[in-house]
């Protein structure tokens, strides 16, 4: 499987060389990679009530491996999570509640998040946590995040490539 993705990152490198695609996944991947090596636990991942990052989830799951950096593994945060759920799927929003200094919390939004999503993250930014936002333009969003990456609708690259991007980005060590 790591052969496939390698593959297909390197694909995606090609078809985007020239843009500034590679330059700003690279600055976000290798940012989040040195926010949550700095901390030693990996980020909070969290998306909209309307979409669950798993995609991006696994792919850092991944990299942490491939990587050896296990502080990339992500706890995925749920809005809709159960306590029947699985150990790794019954995270729910009450985890931002109890965010502390030094935390990453990652955002993907494809759309604008609702305003008690925001309220969290705020909150979690005023515990201590380094915020990161991957999505398409939210401006109130934007002014959370120490780090934005903005995928707009008309881009050339959807929000699942630019997630392949950066996952890729940030299992790459700084200097290699």
């Amino acid at each position: 499987m790591r052969d496939m993705d390698a593959v297909r990152v390197a694909l995606l490198r090609e078809v985007l060389a020239g843009t500034e695609w590679l330059d700003t996944t690279r600055r976000f991947g290798g940012a989040l990679r040195g926010a949550v090596v700095a901390h030693g636990g990996g980020p909070l991942l969290v998306g909209t009530a309307a979409y669950e990052p798993w995609h991006l989830a696994a792919h850092l799951v991944d990299e942490a491996a491939w990587s050896g950096t296990p502080e990339l593994a992500p706890t995925l945060v749920r809005h809709r999570a159960r306590a029947s759920d699985p150990a790794h799927l019954a995270v729910g929003l009450g985890r931002l509640a109890a965010v502390r200094r030094g935390e990453t919390v990652l955002v993907v939004a494809p759309m604008a998040p609702e305003p008690d999503l925001l309220e969290q993250v705020h909150d979690a930014r005023r515990a201590g946590a380094t915020v990161f936002a991957l999505d398409a333009g939210d401006r109130e969003l934007a002014a959370l995040a120490h780090e934005g990456l903005v995928v707009p609708p008309e881009a050339e690259v959807d929000l699942d490539v630019v997630q392949h991007l950066v996952s890729a980005a940030a299992g790459v060590s700084v200097g290699v």
